[in-house]
């Protein structure tokens, strides 16, 4: 597998993507690519990735180290024109914050095969004393890391989140019924979810 060049929160949690990668992955989707770290590993464990981001700076980056089984779009992620059912898994590192959430959510489920696998790593706001006591443990956590590994970034625009954690748990659990919702440690949250309907039998060979 690719290694990550440097280390951060988004980077971090990269190995909770990979690890939902459905076994015999086809074409995979990544929304919100940034330098195309993530795309690169993930073509470690798909047959094909696409990449796609709005900023012309992070796509050319991401053009820079991509590679036969890797591909970047310049584009609105949500008003794409993707096909419907055109990947096997389709995920998101801490992008969708960027986006009008469900839109972009309900973009995501559309791309997907029946059967295929959705990951998302996300920010979210504190919005009350039960959201910041639940961050306190992550401060002495993230000096360790900070310690242990060469922090970076990619450079990709920054904006806060406007949406809670409970927002976004109610706006998830809506747009995609069954949805594995988990509050990380480092100021993150998972989606995970599964499509509904059986997995195409050339997609799962």
């Amino acid at each position: 597998m690719a290694r990550a060049g440097y280390w951060n929160h988004n980077v971090h949690y990269q190995p909770v993507i990979l690890a939902a990668v459905p076994a015999g992955c086809g074409p995979a989707l990544d929304v919100g690519c940034g330098d195309g770290m993530l795309a690169c590993r993930l073509a470690d464990r798909c047959d094909e990735v696409t990449g796609i981001d709005r900023d012309p700076r992070m796509i050319a980056l991401a053009r820079a180290q991509a590679h036969g089984r890797t591909r970047f779009i310049e584009a609105d992620f949500p008003t794409y024109p993707f096909e419907a059912g055109s990947f096997d898994f389709v995920c998101a590192n801490t992008s969708l914050h960027h986006m009008d959430f469900a839109a972009a959510l309900t973009a995501m489920a559309r791309a997907l095969r029946p059967g295929g696998r959705l990951a998302v790593i996300g920010l979210a706001a504190d919005r009350s004393l039960a959201d910041l006591l639940a961050a306190a443990p992550a401060v002495p956590v993230n000096l360790v890391y900070r310690a242990l590994y060469r922090q970076g970034e990619s450079g990709a625009p920054v904006m806060d989140p406007q949406m809670s954690w409970r927002e976004v748990r109610a706006a998830a659990a809506q747009t995609l019924p069954g949805v594995r919702y988990r509050r990380r440690l480092l100021w993150r949250y998972s989606l995970l979810w599964r499509k509904p309907g059986p997995r195409p039998q050339a997609a799962a060979a």
